[in-house]
């Protein structure tokens, strides 16, 4: 703490991060620094310009010296070329992967709103969603959720987990349906909210919810984009366990 670099680099993290920095001290310490006569600890520097990226600590147990990640990092690259040289390489694989993923996001975003573009144009002529039974138009559903879960799937969600028990231990009926459906079930969930803002009541807003899957379900099933989309979301995973 003796060199003149170590109490720059300190004083500029105590400027951009504690408003309560003593300047003047800084500036005394900063002239002195270098010289024979120059002595420094950290508990003189937290006292002197109450610094607060390092900490001093005297115990019996917790006794020592810490400091905020960016000092800690500063220091150890100072001690050891290895790793600086580490710290350069994962910043620069962080920033590729940043990079990748941001290019990722932003294709999936642009085919996301073609997907949905084509159901709003393309005509519906066929439906393989489930129809809803006279029993499920009557039932009152205490989830918003199941209303949605009926209107796409045909099922609330215990009656699913009722129906996958093995499964059921690691997700729920939405974690194990296809990119289709879930592009279908965001699509439902705007337009239940705005039914539900025009006090539409529930039993007319899942036929209706129903009737729109349904018409999305064909409209996009064979749709390239929606399986551009599907290829991405693949890419993604693949990286991600390449990284693990």
């Amino acid at each position: 703490m003796r060199n003149t670099n170590t109490i720059l680099f300190l004083g500029t993290w105590e400027y951009l991060n504690n408003p309560n920095f003593n300047s003047i001290e800084f500036d005394g310490f900063k002239n002195e620094s270098g010289t024979n006569a120059f002595v420094m600890t950290p508990k003189k520097w937290i006292t002197a310009t109450k610094a607060i990226g390092v900490i001093s600590k005297q115990g019996r147990y917790n006794s020592g010296t810490f400091a905020h990640p960016d000092i800690a990092f500063e220091f150890a690259s100072w001690l050891s070329p290895e790793f600086k040289l580490y710290l350069i390489t994962e910043f620069e694989r962080l920033k590729t992967n940043e990079a990748y993923q941001y290019k990722v996001e932003w294709s999936a975003t642009r085919l996301l709103s073609k997907v949905n573009y084509v159901v709003h144009t393309d005509a519906i002529k066929k439906c393989i969603v489930p129809t809803l039974t006279d029993k499920q138009k009557q039932f009152v559903y205490a989830e918003e959720a199941d209303v949605l879960n009926v209107a796409l799937f045909g099922m609330t969600a215990k009656e699913w987990r009722e129906s996958n028990p093995e499964l059921a231990e690691n997700g729920n009926i939405r974690d194990y349906t296809d990119l289709l459906h879930l592009v279908i079930l965001n699509n439902l969930q705007n337009t239940n909210a705005e039914l539900i803002e025009e006090k539409v009541p529930q039993r007319e807003r899942l036929i209706r919810l129903n009737n729109s899957a349904r018409r999305q379900m064909e409209a996009l099933k064979d749709n390239k984009s929606l399986k551009d989309l599907e290829l991405f979301q693949k890419q993604v995973n693949e990286n991600k366990l390449i990284e693990q």
